[in-house]
């Protein structure tokens, strides 16, 4: 019954409207929801850590009547639900996949993530090379960043060990029954009923991070995508130390560079979405250029 209402709902909705939720079957019968605006070439965006397909509102809305953007909660966030463990960069790459497929999205897509989310969207990259026309990474995690940042002096710190922490605490608040005390006011979510699948799926993200998500990704060296890529680094950001790191992975594509955007931290989605919306129209063009140039030969 799950199953059959989310398909109607996918067959009613409109792709030119403001946001709307597209929750789609995948393959084991789970339900993922993308949060889809706009009609044109796919963008599929996936946001960091702690965030959901809703931090990229001011980001899709600007872009609508040139692309259709798709950004989507990952099993276990927003109002999709929770995956098999553990969750690394190849599941949540399969899963939006999967997902893209069942929505009928038409490919090749372009790629926007933030922070992990980049991650997981160079390995859908590695995955599913054909089906890549371009990447736009913002302010990304890399792979194996706490013993690549360890030595040097961040800010944010290189470690993980406080979100990781933070998971822990929540997902036990959940289990204990506890999430209604004052001392567990950020680990509550909505629904309540998902805070354990929530933060089951959260610890898991962190735990997989220095593990299987950045080992996936080992082999993805310089020169291994031939897509137009653009790495935003938020000027209020790691410094040199990763300012190093974004040159070497903006090198993964033959097509690569790295911006840096002034008066923006981190969370650039809030602080410069205008870069963001630049960045995916130009890798739009030179993807079209790129396009152009094979078809007449």
């Amino acid at each position: 019954m799950k199953a059959l209402a989310a398909a109607l709902l996918l067959l009613a909705l409109p792709l030119n409207a403001a946001p709307v939720d597209r929750p789609v079957i995948l393959p084991d019968g789970r339900v993922l929801n993308l949060w889809c605006e706009g009609s044109g070439p796919t963008v599929l965006l996936d946001s960091g850590w702690a965030a959901d397909s809703r931090a990229w509102a001011r980001v899709m809305t600007p872009l609508a009547g040139e692309f259709l953007l798709c950004a989507q909660d990952r099993a276990g966030a927003g109002r999709s639900d929770a995956g098999p463990l553990p969750r690394d960069g190849r599941a949540v790459a399969a899963d939006l996949a999967a997902a893209a497929k069942a929505a009928g999205l038409p490919g090749p897509y372009i790629l926007v993530g933030h922070s992990l989310g980049a991650l997981n969207m160079r390995q859908f990259a590695l995955d599913h090379a054909a089906e890549v026309a371009a990447m736009v990474l913002v302010d990304p995690s890399v792979p194996h960043q706490e013993a690549r940042l360890a030595p040097a002096s961040l800010n944010p710190p290189a470690s993980l060990n406080p979100l990781r922490q933070r998971a822990a605490r929540c997902l036990a608040a959940a289990r204990a029954g506890t999430l209604e005390d004052a001392a567990n006011a950020r680990c509550r979510v909505e629904p309540a009923e998902k805070a354990e699948a929530r933060w089951a799926a959260r610890l898991s993200e962190m735990e997989s991070f220095a593990t299987s998500t950045s080992i996936a990704l080992d082999g993805q060296g310089a020169a291994s995508l031939d897509v137009p890529l653009i790495l935003l680094s938020a000027a209020r950001g790691g410094g040199a130390a990763m300012a190093r790191q974004y040159a070497e992975t903006a090198a993964i594509s033959t097509d690569g560079n790295v911006r840096i955007v002034p008066d923006s931290g981190h969370m650039m989605m809030f602080d410069a979405p205008d870069a963001i919306v630049a960045a995916i129209r130009d890798v739009a063009v030179r993807h079209l250029r790129i396009a152009k140039s094979q078809n007449a030969r």
